[in-house]
């Protein structure tokens, strides 16, 4: 029996599902309201953003972000750190090689294809000849 492109995005959660890893300067288009989609850039961008406008002295910069993470949205900054890398870590746990991908499953891949509709019928097309 052949997965039905709507299956395969039925399917749900980022383990079970469509999982698209891309960058910043990779974007992707037609993404599925359920996939989930992981900017591998991302921390980079966090981190960018907490050391902006520190003081170029090591001391007063240590003061400033030591007031920072004091404040009430560090927690917040801590969780989201957190989930980015979990995505990173999920793209390492798949060997993800390049942006963009495109995962189905954890099993099925399309590198390069910045339409995630057109990957994933890609992907059903290949799932349909393996039948």
């Amino acid at each position: 029996m052949a997965l039905s492109l709507a299956t395969i995005l039925a399917a749900g959660t980022a383990s079970a599902g469509v999982e698209v890893f891309t960058i910043t300067g990779e974007p992707i288009v037609n993404a599925p309201e359920r996939a989930a989609v992981i900017e591998l850039d991302a921390p980079a961008r966090l981190d960018a953003r907490i050391s902006r406008d520190l003081p170029a002295d090591p001391d007063r910069a240590r003061h400033v972000l030591q007031s920072r993470m004091n404040g009430t949205d560090w927690q917040k900054t801590l969780d989201h750190y957190g989930k980015l890398y979990t995505g990173i870590a999920r793209a390492w746990m798949l060997g993800v090689e390049k942006v963009p991908a495109v995962v189905v499953d954890g099993r099925y891949v399309v590198y390069g294809e910045p339409d995630v509709q057109a990957a994933l019928e890609e992907i059903e097309h290949e799932r349909e000849g393996d039948r």
